[in-house]
């Protein structure tokens, strides 16, 4: 596991260096007690999920893109 340490407002790429066209950015947009809000930017071709939701989505359940998440928002 790869560990990186982030302030408010900076963020990480992930992707491979002969996939630059395609990749994810991570960027932290706030930190409050025990909570950090993230803000993710990605290729339209790239699925981006809570990880229980990924679980479920393996086991052949797929909920919808915001189901049993109040919190989650989209900024667009």
């Amino acid at each position: 596991m790869l560990v990186l340490s982030r302030k408010t407002e900076e963020s990480i790429a992930v992707g491979g260096a002969g996939t630059l066209e395609q990749f994810l950015k991570v960027t932290v947009l706030e930190i409050k007690r025990d909570r950090v809000r993230l803000g993710f930017e990605a290729d339209a071709a790239i699925a981006v999920h809570r990880w229980e939701v990924w679980e479920r989505i393996r086991a052949g359940d797929r909920p919808g893109p915001l189901e049993g998440d109040p919190s989650a928002e989209v900024v667009g």
